[in-house]
């Protein structure tokens, strides 16, 4: 189903135009610059948590308690959802406003904060396109849901016409939440992550919000683009737009249940290179692997992508991964399941060199193959 233009031609996520190697300095960059302003905190009697630095969320140490927070966006997803409306009719913008609650709130979550609030950030083209009461109400419904599923509230946001910075027609739309780690004991920076330990992968619902970008190059090569039927019958984009899994639910029925994980991992972009993002040396050892979304298992197949390229930017069936005394383990897969997350004990912690080790695969990360610290 390879578009005859393109005879066996690999299409790569750098190509679609995201290349983490150009991205990530400015990252490193902005940490350490970051960094320097710390010492700010001290005039409201507050400090950080110095290892928060590098992680899916920054904390402040607030005395009794710990703040959390971060910022994310949706990246081009909306793109999709627009693309599918013309296909289908609807516009899918319920879906996308989990999304991007998602890129924020499971962020947010790895440093075992309970999420309490959100601010909107919707940026588009122009005044002209809040015009449509249909996209607009299902956007705010969307995204009203999301908050309730994670018992969070909706504080306000902003709504900036950006005419020739956003495109026409278009949206960009972003997230911040603000979270409560307490008990302090709940905090998850890794400082107990040992050899030994469970790594346990919480299951995604398809693409989530990251490596869209290829998805939508792949959908220019195919002869029915979006229209594209999968092996299951749904179309291409419609399965592109299934909705980010919320995985706050199930941190806070591990907390319920007395479980602390001893880290955590978001597996967005750089896929399950994310697995090593504590900063120890430790090899992350996975002995199996999650069920294929049809829609991965579609992008691998029609991009023509290695699984090396595939696992290092997509999440491919892990969309979140605890790192456990291996005795919660077992416990841990059963709360996911009753939030209705299919969990998997894939792997183990190990003393060694800092990598990555998907032994089905016969596939290694090392440490220079993720760069998201200072």
């Amino acid at each position: 189903m390879t578009n005859a233009d393109h005879p066996g031609e690999t299409l790569s996520y750098q190509a679609a135009g995201v290349d983490y190697a150009r991205i990530d300095p400015l990252k490193v960059l902005a940490q350490q610059a970051a960094a320097a302003t710390a010492g700010n905190l001290a005039r409201h009697g507050l400090a950080e948590v110095a290892a928060s630095r590098g992680e899916s969320a920054y904390v402040i140490d607030c005395g009794e308690f710990y703040l959390a927070a971060i910022t994310e966006c949706l990246g081009t997803k909306a793109l999709v959802a627009d693309a599918m409306r013309a296909i289908t009719g609807r516009t899918y913008y319920d879906r996308i406003a989990q999304d991007t609650l998602a890129m924020a709130i499971n962020d947010l979550i790895t440093v075992g904060a309970t999420a309490v609030a959100v601010h909107a950030y919707w940026a588009t083209g122009g005044s002209d396109w809040f015009d449509d009461a249909e996209r607009a109400r299902d956007l705010v419904a969307g995204w009203q849901a999301a908050c309730d599923a994670c018992g969070v509230a909706w504080g306000g946001g902003e709504t900036p016409a950006l005419a020739g910075v956003v495109e026409r027609g278009r949206i960009d739309l972003a997230a911040s939440c603000v979270g409560l780690v307490r008990p302090k004991a709940r905090l998850t920076l890794g400082e107990k992550l040992a050899a030994g330990d469970a790594i346990v992968l919480l299951a995604s619902s398809g693409i989530h919000a990251n490596g869209v970008s290829l998805a939508r190059k792949l959908a220019e090569r195919l002869p029915d683009g979006y229209a594209t039927p999968l092996e299951d019958g749904a179309l291409y984009g419609e399965a592109l737009l299934a909705p980010t899994a919320l995985y706050a639910p199930v941190t806070e029925a591990l907390a319920a249940a007395g479980i602390v994980p001893h880290y955590c991992a978001n597996i967005t972009g750089h896929g399950w290179r994310k697995l090593m993002r504590h900063p120890g040396r430790f090899t992350y050892r996975l002995h199996a692997l999650p069920p294929l979304p049809a829609v991965l298992r579609f992008v691998e197949q029609q991009a023509g992508i290695d699984k090396r390229e595939a696992y290092g930017n997509l999440n491919m069936g892990a969309g979140f991964a605890l790192y456990l005394d291996r005795a919660d383990a077992p416990r841990a897969i059963e709360i996911a399941a009753a939030c209705g997350v299919r969990a998997f004990l894939a792997g183990s912690v190990e003393e060694g060199e800092r990598q990555v080790v998907i032994e089905p695969l016969d596939l290694v990360f090392a440490a220079d193959d993720l760069h998201v610290r200072a």
